[in-house]
């Protein structure tokens, strides 16, 4: 058995040897560091006039060790009694410019990559969590300010009257009412793209936890009041961004979630489950199906959800020119689509950052729709290797948590049978094995009791087998 204390090195080994492995680099170089270190301060003075908001009461949402601030969220009521909320995205533009080594190799990777036991940011951390990250109580070019530092859980927990009001919140005049305005306005939102076809998707995301460096657990990381909160709004600025470009005459990069091409399985898998869809995709049926679905049986719900996932397929970025008819994102309902609003974390983000930047300032445009097309292809693969990077080294740390409880049985549910294997997701513990002993006729979505037979943590394999009885 190995060392229980070695958990996180071994994590951290596997994590270094498959990102290589798949094309994206784990270090920063020595000309990237010697450009971080050149740079002085945050950039407070740009080249236009900007509106001082610094006033408004600005808070920051996200995962309570998140130190890469990407965006701020306020509200405002109008005179004509509406909501009116504003999004604040960092400016990473002001510091990392086009041909610089840090550039380059954010443009290699196209995204932080965050596994279990090491994070691997798109810039060095003297950049994403302090210069071009809005920090609480410093003053960023926008203008705005973060005044409260806040983490999705506490927030959740008190906007859904199961937690006391977060100290951060108490500590700011008028945050705690500007809080509920966003929480209304996000749920108005939030409504209106469910009833437009707006996918209720739920799947299992496990989050390893550490005592010092040994794993001790799996946390199920599941969706609140205040993660909703933040992706509606953010959903809402990517829309407003890109039909901006295109105001401007401005091309721009979307993201796009095609129309399934595998309907006709879907259709086969609402049917199993009683469901008639029609022969034609459309989202709003699906979503129906979805939603009598989680009622009849929540405990399956992420697995069907993941196999709905899996049929619509990835989503990918385009470049798009003004004026095209653009397909949209198919899972979200929306045709206007692009990623803007975390460019500490995401290449796409501070591409559409420049293009943005560009347009207001009336400058020409920062890239041609070649070098747009080439970069949409090029952050959909690297997107793609970083989610099997994030993959893997989850599934090395979960058979680092079972390797002591080889032998034991648990209840399971089956979520994947098809020639190329049989697949259960443990109940007490959020882990999937393979099944390779007694799976003869299990199917997907039925319980069953397994026993762990083996793990390979190089490789992240737990197999099981069936126990009958």
């Amino acid at each position: 058995m190995i060392n229980e204390t070695k958990h996180r090195t071994i994590l951290q080994s596997i994590a270094h040897r498959v990102m290589l492995e798949r094309g994206l680099l784990p270090d920063f170089s020595s000309e990237v560091l010697a450009e971080v270190d050149r740079i002085d301060g945050p950039v407070l003075a740009g080249d236009a006039p900007a509106r001082d908001l610094r006033a408004l009461p600005w808070c920051s949402i996200d995962n309570d060790d998140s130190m890469d601030l990407d965006q701020l969220t306020v509200a405002e009521v109008m005179q004509d009694a509406t909501t009116r909320i504003l999004v604040a995205v960092a400016n990473v533009d002001a510091l990392v410019k086009i041909g610089s080594a840090i550039d380059d190799h954010a443009r290699t990777n196209t995204t932080s990559v965050y596994t279990a036991a090491e994070k691997f940011p798109m810039f060095p951390d003297k950049l994403s969590t302090d210069l071009t990250s809005l920090n609480q109580d410093q003053d960023r070019l926008a203008i705005v300010r973060n005044h409260a530092k806040l983490a999705y859980s506490s927030v959740a927990a008190w906007l859904e009257e199961t937690g006391p009001m977060p100290q951060p919140v108490a500590a700011v005049p008028g945050l705690a009412e500007n809080l509920s305005l966003q929480d209304k306005a996000a749920q108005l939102l939030k409504g209106h793209r469910h009833i437009l076809g707006a996918l209720s998707l739920q799947t299992i995301e496990a989050r390893p936890l550490f005592e010092g460096d040994t794993i001790s657990n799996l946390q199920v990381q599941e969706k609140n009041r205040a993660t909703e909160l933040i992706e509606d709004f953010m959903i809402a600025a990517n829309g407003v961004t890109v039909r901006f470009l295109s105001s401007q005459g401005f091309p721009s990069m979307r993201r796009v979630v095609h129309t399934p091409k595998r309907w006709d399985r879907i259709i086969e898998v609402a049917a199993e489950h009683g469901f008639k869809l029609p022969e034609a995709p459309n989202s709003k049926a699906l979503e129906g199906f979805l939603t009598s679905a989680k009622a009849a049986d929540p405990v399956t719900f992420p697995d069907l959800s993941l196999t709905i996932i899996k049929l619509l397929g990835p989503g990918e970025y385009a470049a798009e020119l003004p004026g095209a008819n653009a397909e949209g994102h198919f899972g979200l309902a929306v045709r206007d689509y692009t990623h803007s609003t975390a460019p500490n974390r995401r290449y796409p983000d501070l591409i559409t950052q420049r293009l943005a930047k560009a347009a207001i300032a009336k400058k020409p445009v920062p890239y041609s729709i070649d070098e747009l097309t080439a970069l949409a292809t090029h952050c959909t693969d690297q997107e793609d290797a970083a989610n099997k990077v994030e993959r893997q080294v989850e599934k090395s740390a979960a058979a680092l948590l079972l390797e002591s409880r080889i032998g034991e049985q648990f209840d399971a549910i089956v979520t994947g049978a098809a020639d190329k294997g049989t697949w259960a997701r443990l109940l007490t513990v959020p882990v999937e094995g393979r099944v390779v002993k007694g799976f003869e006729g299990l199917d997907v979505g039925q319980r069953t009791r397994v026993q762990l037979l083996s793990v390979d943590v190089d490789r992240g394999f737990i197999d099981l087998k069936r126990v009958r009885g």
